[in-house]
C-alpha cells in the first residue's frame, strides 16, 4: 500500500475518534461545570438533577432506533446528522438564559450523540480489516475509558478560566470540522434493510428509559420507599418513588421488546433489534464482559473525584490532574495494543486488561487514607488505566469480530447500550455502597455524642454522597465524616475489584481468535454518489 493511500485510510479513524472525543468529554464537563451552572442561573435542585439525567436518558433510548437507522439510512450521514444536532445544542446550551432551556437542549445533545457514537463503530468496523482494524478499535476504545477522565480536568479549566458557558462553546469549531471531515468518511448501509417496526421503536425506548432512569436515580429517590418528592416529567411522586414503577414498565417493556422481535424475525419481517447477534459467542460473551468493564470504570470514575474533593478539600481542578492518571495509563495502554495484537489474541489482551483493572482498582483502595498526599494513588491509577486501555480497545474488536457488516450499525448501538447499562449499573451499585457506608461508618463514630446529633451528621453526609463534608463546622464531626469516606471509598474500590475478577472469568467463555494478521482495508473514497442501498463503501 502506498504512503498515500494509507494515510487516507487513516483519515476516517481520525475523525470518528475526535466525534466520540467530543460527546465523552462534553459529558464529563457539565458535571465539573453545575456549581457555576447552578450560581449564575439560580437552578433548583430538580433543575439540576436534570441536566444531567435527561442526557444519560435520551443517549441510552435512542442508541438501539439510531443504530438501526443507519444500516438502513447510511452510517456516514447519521453520524454528521448527529454532529450537527450536537452542535446546534451546544450553541443553545451557551446561549441558556434559564434552567428549563438548559434541560430542554441537553436533551437534544442527547438525540445528536445517540445518532453519532454508535455510527462511529459501525463504520470502523466496516472499513478497516486485519491489523488496520486492531489498530482503530484500539484508538476507538482508550478514547472511551481516557476521555471521561480527561473530562474533569479539561472541565476544572474551562470552567475556571472562562465560565460555564465555554463547555458548550468549545464543541462549535469541533463539530464544525468535523462537519467537513465527515465528507472523507465513507458512506456504507444495509443493503438488505427493509421496513421500519413502530411499535419495536416505542418498547426499546420505553424499555432502555425505565430500567437506566432506576438504576441512576434509586439512590436519590429510594428504591422503595420514598427518600423524597420527586417530580419526574411533570409527574409529582410524593408518598411512593418513581423508582419501581420505572424500572417495572422497563423491564416489561424489554421483554416485551425480545418476544416481539423473535416473532418478526421469524416471520421474516423487519426487526429493529436483530437478536440473531447474540448467537455469536463473541458478542454474547464480549457484552457480559463490557457490562462488567463500564461498570468498574463509571463508578471508579464517581467515587473518586467525590472522595478527593469532599473529603481531602481538592478542588475540581487539582482532583482531574490525580484522575488524568487513569487516562494516561489508558491512552499508553492503547499504544501498545497494536504490536502486542502481532504475539496475543485479542481474548489474552482482553483478560491481561480485566486483570490490571482488578490489581489497580485493589491497590486505589489500599492507598486511600484520610491523610493521604495527593500523589499516592497515582500509581494504582496509572494501572487501572492501562486495565481500560487493554481490555476496553480490544473488548470491542472481540464483540463486533464476527459481526456482518451490513449489521454494523445494530450491533455498535447494541453494544453502546450494553456499555450504558453497565455504567448506570456501576452508579446504581457502587454509588449505594458508597452512600450507605457514608451514613453508617459517620453513626459508628460518633457513638459517643446525642443521637440527635449522630442522626442529623450521618443523613447530611449520606444525602449529599460526602459532599457536605468540607461544611461540617465541628472539628470531631468533621473527622469522622472524612475518615467514613477514605472507609466508604475504600469499600467501594475492592468490590469494584471482585467485579474485574468476574469479568476475568467470562473472558474463559469467549472463542479463541487468531492473532491479527496484516490485511488490506477496503477501498476507501470520499463522498461519492449514494449507494443505492448496496452495502459496499463509496
Amino acid at each position: 500500500m502506498s504512503s498515500q493511500t494509507s494515510r487516507q485510510s487513516w483519515i476516517p479513524l481520525i475523525v470518528l475518534a475526535t466525534g466520540v472525543s467530543m460527546v465523552v468529554i462534553d459529558a464529563t464537563i457539565v458535571n465539573v461545570a453545575v456549581p457555576a451552572i447552578i450560581s449564575d442561573l439560580g437552578l433548583g435542585a430538580t433543575d439540576v438533577e436534570w441536566v444531567n439525567s435527561i442526557y444519560s436518558l435520551m443517549f441510552a433510548a435512542l442508541l438501539i432506533p439510531f443504530g438501526r437507522a443507519g444500516d438502513r439510512y447510511g452510517r456516514r450521514r447519521l453520524f454528521a446528522l448527529g454532529v450537527a444536532v450536537f452542535l446546534l445544542a451546544s450553541v443553545l446550551a451557551a446561549m441558556s438564559v434559564n434552567g428549563p432551556m438548559l434541560i430542554g437542549v441537553r436533551a437534544v445533545q442527547g438525540v445528536g450523540a445517540a445518532m453519532a457514537v454508535p455510527m462511529t463503530l459501525a463504520i470502523i468496523n466496516r472499513v478497516y480489516v486485519g491489523r488496520q482494524r486492531v489498530i482503530a478499535f484500539a484508538v476507538w476504545g482508550s478514547i472511551i475509558g481516557g476521555m471521561a477522565a480527561v473530562g474533569p480536568l479539561a472541565g476544572g479549566w474551562l470552567v475556571t478560566e472562562y465560565g460555564w458557558r465555554a463547555a458548550f462553546w468549545i464543541n462549535l469549531p469541533i463539530a464544525a470540522l468535523l462537519l467537513l471531515g465527515s465528507l472523507r468518511v465513507p458512506e456504507s448501509r444495509d443493503g438488505h434493510a427493509t421496513g421500519g417496526d413502530l411499535l419495536g421503536l416505542v418498547l426499546a425506548v420505553l424499555g432502555t428509559t425505565g430500567v437506566v432512569f432506576a438504576l441512576i436515580e434509586g439512590q436519590k429517590y429510594g428504591w422503595w420507599e420514598p427518600r423524597r418528592i420527586a417530580d419526574v416529567f411533570g409527574l409529582r411522586f410524593e408518598s411512593v418513588s418513581p423508582v419501581p414503577f420505572a424500572f417495572g414498565v422497563g423491564i416489561v417493556a424489554l421483554v416485551a421488546l425480545v418476544v416481539r422481535e423473535r416473532r418478526r424475525g421469524r416471520a421474516g419481517l423487519a426487526v429493529l433489534v436483530d437478536l440473531t447477534l447474540f448467537e455469536l459467542p463473541s458478542f454474547r460473551y464480549g457484552a457480559m464482559a463490557a457490562v462488567i468493564v463500564a461498570l468498574g470504570e463509571f463508578g471508579m470514575i464517581l467515587v473518586l473525584p467525590l472522595f478527593l474533593q469532599s473529603a481531602l478539600g481538592y478542588t475540581a481542578f487539582r482532583a482531574g490532574l490525580v484522575i488524568a492518571a487513569l487516562a494516561l495509563g489508558t491512552f499508553l495502554a492503547g499504544g501498545m495494543v497494536p504490536p502486542l495484537s502481532k504475539r496475543w489474541s485479542p481474548r489474552t489482551i482482553v483478560r491481561i486488561g480485566l486483570a490490571l483493572e482488578a490489581v489497580g482498582a485493589a491497590g486505589i483502595g489500599l492507598s486511600l487514607s484520610a491523610d493521604m498526599g495527593a500523589w499516592r494513588p497515582v500509581p494504582w491509577l496509572l494501572v487501572y488505566g492501562a486495565g481500560i486501555g487493554f481490555a476496553t480497545a480490544q473488548l470491542t474488536g472481540v464483540l463486533m469480530a464476527d459481526v456482518p457488516a451490513r449489521l454494523s450499525g445494530g450491533a455498535s448501538a447494541l453494544q453502546s447500550t450494553v456499555r450504558q447499562l453497565g455504567a448506570a449499573l456501576g452508579v446504581a451499585i457502587l454509588g449505594g455502597v458508597l452512600v450507605s457506608g457514608l451514613g453508617s461508618a459517620v453513626e459508628r463514630g460518633l457513638a459517643d455524642r446525642p443521637e440527635q446529633v449522630r442522626t442529623s451528621a450521618a443523613r447530611a453526609v449520606e444525602e449529599s454522597a460526602g459532599a457536605a463534608i468540607p461544611a461540617l463546622r465541628d472539628p470531631v464531626i468533621h473527622a469522622v465524616a472524612v475518615d467514613a469516606a477514605a472507609e466508604s471509598t475504600r469499600r467501594v474500590t475492592f468490590i469494584t475489584a471482585l467485579a474485574l475478577l468476574a469479568g476475568v472469568g467470562v473472558t474463559l467463555l469467549l472463542p479463541r481468535t487468531p492473532v491479527a494478521k496484516d490485511e488490506s482495508p477496503e477501498p476507501v473514497a470520499a463522498g461519492g454518489p449514494d449507494t443505492g442501498g448496496r452495502d459496499l463503501d463509496m
